[in-house]
């Protein structure tokens, strides 16, 4: 087995595809579901959802990620054929009317299976690959994976979470993952890794968490981001879900800044300007 890098790469290998990291990127979220937290219904209909895709490649997403099942907090399950069949025909029509590069957010591996097999080049997994055979099926598929941490399960992950150093946790879990998965035979440059903003984490939590990102870089692997319109930004904001934009894109930045590589976002159009702003700002200060 490699060495694992010892500095985050600037490219991951998505099923043979590269997903350039050099400059930090925008990831679009499309919830193909009647029940996500903040869209949720918006792009349930696979016509309005591929064509959703389309405008966030035309606003300049580098991928764009596709959910068939909500992780809000209270969240109920989704029967595995019943998640299959709301992400498929969304991934395969992508695939066909562009070149956007495609990731499954899905925790079942068989719809990780399948999805991979529609078309998706990257498994966003909330549980980073912990149930039986997701390894196997992720590393078998080619796809890149991004490994994300959460106390507890979407029904419970917010009652009551606690940690003694919630920085030095979730570091060390994700440590453990990734040398799992490399161990297991995917390769480092098709790993990215993400903190988990707001699953299992209070509000001191995810701020604690934001103001230390650059403690992942001893990761050696990518780091992506998820903060768009989450409840923590309401909650300094007193803004609900749909009017946190530039609350979202304010986040954004400061993830970039501490080094996240990967932004995923609902507004895609006003993020990726301000990305480009933060990145020219990191590069004058040399």
């Amino acid at each position: 087995m490699r060495l694992r890098p010892v500095l985050p790469g600037t490219s991951v290998n998505c099923a043979g595809r590269t997903l350039d990291l050099a400059r930090p990127r925008v990831m679009g979220i499309l919830n193909v579901t009647p029940d996500s937290f903040s869209d949720g219904g918006d792009f349930f209909d696979p016509d309005r959802a591929v064509d959703r895709a389309m405008e966030m490649e035309d606003e300049g997403a580098a991928i764009v990620d596709v959910g068939g099942e909500s992780t809000r907090p209270g969240a109920s399950p989704v029967p595995v054929q019943e998640e299959v069949d709301r992400v498929v025909p969304v991934i395969e029509a992508i695939v066909s009317r562009s070149n956007l590069l495609v990731s499954v957010d899905t925790c079942k591996p068989s719809v990780m299976r399948e999805a991979t097999r529609a078309g998706a080049v990257l498994i966003n997994d909330v549980m980073a690959l912990q149930a039986n055979d997701a390894v196997e099926i992720a590393r078998d598929s080619g796809a890149a994976v991004c490994l994300m941490h959460m106390q507890g399960g979407p029904g419970t992950m917010q009652d009551s979470p606690a940690y003694d150093d919630v920085t030095a946790e979730v570091r060390d879990f994700l440590d453990t993952r990734v040398s799992a998965c490399a161990e297991a035979g995917i390769g480092y440059d098709r790993i990215l890794v993400d903190p988990g903003f707001g699953f299992g984490k209070t509000t001191e939590h995810n701020y604690r968490l934001l103001g230390t990102l650059d403690e992942f870089r001893s990761l050696g692997v990518p780091l992506l981001v998820g903060l768009s319109r989450k409840r923590m930004l309401g909650a300094v904001t007193r803004t609900g879900e749909r009017n946190r934009t530039c609350a979202s894109v304010a986040a954004a930045v400061v993830a970039v800044l501490g080094g996240a590589r990967l932004v995923r976002v609902h507004d895609v159009g006003p993020t990726v300007q301000a990305v480009a702003v933060a990145q020219a700002a990191m590069e004058g200060a040399g």
